[in-house]
């Protein structure tokens, strides 16, 4: 319940990612990439929220969590559009460095010292 009202809070800065392998912004397509130091890097999971942006030799991903694509449409069905939301969750998606798919448990990002 915590992790919707967080999806509630930051709906708008939700990244999908692609059969590429990269992430994309749900609404603008940036690519973005999961921040090195978070417990999420190596997982990748298809559906994240994060708190914000920040550019160094990448765009980061930081405060990261994994959602549930159908939160979205819950929360914040003025914004999105179901086609939007579509995960293609039947097709193969790009498995991460530790060779598996994410685990559906909810991680959160680990802060940087």
């Amino acid at each position: 319940m915590m992790w919707q009202a967080i999806t509630a809070g930051f709906f708008y800065h939700t990244a999908r990612l692609s059969k590429s392998g990269q992430y994309k912004t749900v609404k603008h397509q940036q690519t973005v990439t999961v921040h090195p130091n978070s417990s999420l890097a190596d997982d990748r999971p298809r559906w994240l929220i994060y708190h914000e942006l920040v550019f160094t030799t990448k765009e980061f991903m930081r405060q990261v969590i994994e959602i549930e694509n159908s939160w979205l449409l819950e929360v914040a069905p003025h914004y999105y559009k179901a086609k939007e939301l579509n995960d293609g969750s039947g097709h193969k998606m790009p498995r991460g460095k530790t060779g598996k798919v994410s685990a559906t448990s909810v991680h959160q990002h680990q802060q940087p010292t």
